[in-house]
């Protein structure tokens, strides 16, 4: 069956700052697809972060580029296994040099928490109870 993907592409201001960035999150950079001018960052088999420079970001749009550490264009959420991965996560994007955006969101099935990468993309990390979840 087919696996339908998700390629994010983010404009960054130093590609090999978010390269370290998300390898300290513990993601994998794909060197076959990563110049000096872009970062393929492996989230999963099936989401993928293409971190751009943004001269190189700006040959694929025609429209301004958002300041993301003024402005919101996006809120990428991630699901996590646990709650404990959802802090893990959280904790190791602060450790990295990002910073915790927002509040803790705890509705008992449901646990979330938010970081602001190097270039301000907001990234939520979500624990939802799976037996919430069938209803």
């Amino acid at each position: 069956m087919y696996q339908q993907m998700i390629f994010v592409n983010l404009a960054t201001d130093d590609v090999e700052a978010s390269k370290k960035f998300f390898t300290e999150l513990g993601y994998a950079i794909n060197p076959q697809f990563s110049t000096d001018e872009c970062a393929c960052v492996v989230i999963s088999d099936t989401i993928i972060a293409m971190l751009l420079s943004k001269q190189h970001y700006a040959t694929f749009t025609k429209k301004e580029i958002t300041d993301s550490t003024r402005t919101s264009e996006v809120l990428i959420c991630l699901s996590a296994e646990s709650r404990e991965k959802v802090d893990e996560l959280v904790e190791k994007a602060v450790a990295a040099g990002g910073s915790a955006s927002g509040q803790t969101q705890d509705l008992g099935f449901m646990y979330g928490r938010s970081f602001d990468d190097l270039d301000g993309h907001t990234w939520e990390v979500v624990w939802m109870d799976p037996a919430a979840v069938q209803g």
